[in-house]
């Protein structure tokens, strides 16, 4: 149990900074410094997310990162950078959190959250590309702040309750798989 503990809360955590890195570290770190979280001994290294220097490193960044994406446009060129960063930080963090592990069991589970936090991006991104096609600026700026409450509210999620999330994580990996399937079917089709 306490393995599937870990795993759904390094993979929770991933799959939120794949849509929003510095809101994800900021929200647990903060959680983790006011005692809204409290963290189980096999997660104890991601204590570190509440230092005070990591806490604002993730502010600034979390602040520039939530204007840039409410404008049409910027918010893609902003994923497109982030394409590398998010996967890289959701590694990092899992690295963080299972740094006394075995070495074949901490590189697994690293490039596993690299993977969820690269798919969570990928939707993300293609999500925002389709809604930056339409000429009003409303529906971005409302898919950018369900984003933000997503990402906040799932990496609390993923540290409080971790196996819940686990769950979670799969069955966003399967729909994910599922309609890479489809759109890579009609890609096929057209060419």
């Amino acid at each position: 149990m306490k393995t599937l503990s870990l795993l759904g809360a390094v993979t929770g955590v991933a799959l939120f900074a794949g849509i929003r890195l510095y809101a994800t570290v900021l929200t647990v770190g903060l959680c983790l410094r006011y005692g809204l979280l409290t963290l189980p001994p096999e997660l104890a290294p991601l204590g570190v997310l509440s230092h005070p220097y990591v806490l604002i490193a993730a502010g600034v960044c979390a602040a520039a990162e939530f204007l840039a994406d409410k404008i049409p446009w910027v918010d893609s060129l902003w994923d497109a950078v982030h394409t590398f960063v998010r996967p890289a930080g959701a590694g990092l963090i899992a690295f963080a959190a299972v740094g006394k592990l075995d070495p074949a069991a901490e590189v697994a589970v690293v490039l596993l959250c690299g993977a969820v936090a690269f798919s969570s991006h990928a939707a993300k991104s293609g999500a925002r590309l389709a809604v930056n096609q339409s000429p009003e600026p409303f529906s971005n700026v409302v898919l950018s702040l369900v984003e933000d409450a997503l990402a906040v509210g799932g990496s609390y999620s993923a540290i409080a309750y971790p196996l819940v999330v686990l769950g979670v994580v799969a069955a966003f990996l399967l729909l994910f798989l599922l309609l890479a399937r489809r759109i890579l079917r009609r890609f096929r089709k057209k060419t």
